[in-house]
């Protein structure tokens, strides 16, 4: 199977526009850390509690995974699936396939076997980068699930004690001839929220992820003397690329790792390795400014707290600078493409209030309504928008894409935003029905789908309850037969299917039946207020 079969490159003139404009520098993933070993060696790339290394032992750590990897077979093109938590070697494992030619596939830690097994397949992925265990989760019994379920699956590298795997410690070698990457190719591949059913792939060039990320260390004003935290999992677009690790990584900067973001823990290693800049959830935020009272931790190197994946309610962007003492960033986003930033000299009104602007001025924004025509600024509508680092369709899902992309490239995210004359977002809300559990988009036709496999169950719909620590709690009203389930042994039927433990509900309602709108769906909004009440 072609690497390339199912993507669906930039247009010919929109490419040549943005290496002309220099967006695109012919540069690939890998000379990202290439370069910035040759410009600052000696300078600490990861800050570790079991210590330090410089760019130039990482650089030569990523030769040597790299050189391991095309050793075990695995090609220019392949497909590996990359599921570790936050860890200092996410960085060289990352960067080892990458300069390999492989495709890294980045999962989170808490997917389970439902999505791995899907996008091993979707991909078809040759390998998969597993830790032996985490957070009380032994991934070696979910790579046996996988590996069964996807016959292409021919390397399993575990970081530990591998079981009946490979342990991915003895993977590196000699550094060897490395291919070369063209750069207008995929780069990586990044999962999607999920908003309508399984999870997407979504295809980044190295020319559009390198701009991502180059771009937006310029917008946060990175330097090296800055030390970045990866507190959100590594493998999320916000905390990889904007600017995140790669981010960080372009300018000399260091990277520090967190595993347990709550605020004994986090602000603890702000303190030891001097953390200027972390990209947080909303809930997160929000307990990191109200731990403030409590925890003694010093936080006077903390200069910018980013905060997206969900909105932010004024009252709590407000709360950021007199509770952290860090000038906040409003992030508005998608592993798709746009980025959306507040300005590190916007009005403090500006930061409170919007999601910010477009990174790039070749982003193109559209607004419109339901016939896709444009709105005036100011009105309520669709985001849609197409530019240099904007996918022009999902990897293999040609019928979805259809939907996704309009005829003329712009990608429609289903968010609906108003704009201001300054360009700056707000966003209103949203089209997709999807439930947003503390930065987590939790697809509803999905939860739906699994609930519906219950024995017991005769009507499902999940919805969204407002919450004031995770933005929305994931209710399953139900119409059951016989006697209601509970909440416990829902929780392990869905489990057992394969469902990640993000996406199961945190509460129950029973009906006798579902309010359903005048042509027959159910009226999701009139079940929200009614759970509500």
């Amino acid at each position: 199977m072609n690497h390339k079969d199912g993507f669906v490159g930039f247009r010919d003139d929109l490419a040549a526009t943005y290496r002309k404009a220099g967006f695109w520098q012919g540069r690939t993933l890998g000379a990202v850390l290439r370069d910035a070993a040759a410009q600052w060696p000696t300078s600490t790339a990861i800050k570790s509690d079991d210590g330090d290394l410089t760019y130039r032992e990482v650089d030569e750590a990523a030769d040597r995974m790299a050189s391991g990897l095309i050793a075990l077979g695995i090609e220019p093109g392949d497909r590996v699936v990359v599921q570790l938590p936050n860890t200092t070697e996410f960085v060289p494992t990352l960067f080892g396939l990458l300069r390999a030619g492989a495709i890294p596939v980045l999962c989170l830690p808490a997917h389970r076997a439902l999505e791995i097994g899907h996008l091993a397949e979707l991909s078809g992925a040759v390998g998969y980068v597993i830790p032996d265990s985490a957070a009380g989760f032994d991934y070696r019994e979910l790579a046996e699930t996988v590996r069964a379920r996807v016959p292409s699956l021919a390397h399993v590298l575990v970081l530990g004690e591998p079981g009946p795997f490979t342990a991915l410690d003895t993977v590196p070698r000699e550094p060897t001839t490395l291919p070369d990457l063209d750069p207008s190719d995929i780069a990586l591949l990044l999962v999607s929220g999920g908003t309508t059913g399984v999870p997407k792939l979504i295809p980044r060039t190295h020319d559009d992820y390198v701009y991502n990320a180059t771009a937006s260390a310029r917008v946060c004003e990175l330097t090296n003397d800055d030390v970045y935290l990866v507190t959100l999992p590594a493998a999320h677009n916000f905390p990889l690329a904007c600017p995140g690790i790669l981010g960080t990584l372009s300018v000399g900067g260091a990277v520090t790792f967190v595993a347990d973001p709550s605020p004994e823990n986090a602000f603890a290693t702000i303190e030891r390795h001097g953390v200027t800049v972390t990209a947080v959830v909303p809930p997160l935020a929000q307990l990191w400014c109200v731990a403030t009272d409590w925890e003694d931790a010093n936080l006077e190197t903390l200069r910018l707290l980013q905060v997206g994946g969900a909105k932010l309610a004024e009252s709590n962007a407000r709360e950021v600078r007199p509770q952290l003492g860090a000038t906040l960033q409003q992030v508005f986003g998608m592993a798709e493409g746009l980025l959306n930033y507040t300005r590190l000299d916007d009005s403090d009104d500006i930061v409170a209030t919007t999601q910010g602007r477009p990174l790039s001025p070749a982003d193109e924004v559209r607004v419109v309504d339901a016939d896709g025509s444009p709105v005036p600024t100011g009105t309520e509508g669709e985001l849609t928008t197409r530019g240099p680092y904007t996918i022009r369709g999902y990897y293999r899902a040609e019928e979805h894409n259809v939907r996704a992309i309009t005829s003329d490239g712009f990608y429609r995210s289903g968010d609906l935003v108003t704009q201001l004359p300054s360009g700056h977002l707000m966003v209103t809300g949203r089209i997709k029905d999807v439930i947003n559990r503390g930065g987590e988009n939790v697809s509803c036709d999905e939860l739906e789908e699994h609930l519906l496999a219950h024995p017991a169950v005769r009507h499902a719909a999940a919805v969204g309850i407002p919450d004031d620590s995770l933005g929305e709690k994931i209710c399953a009203a139900l119409v059951v037969v016989d006697a209601m389930p509970s909440l416990a042994e829902f929780k392990s039927f869905l489990t057992d299917r394969g469902l990640a433990p993000y996406k199961l509900p945190d509460s129950l309602y029973r009906l006798e039946s579902l309010p359903i709108t005048a042509v027959g769906k159910i009226d999701k909004r009139a079940l929200a207020a009614q759970i509500a009440g």
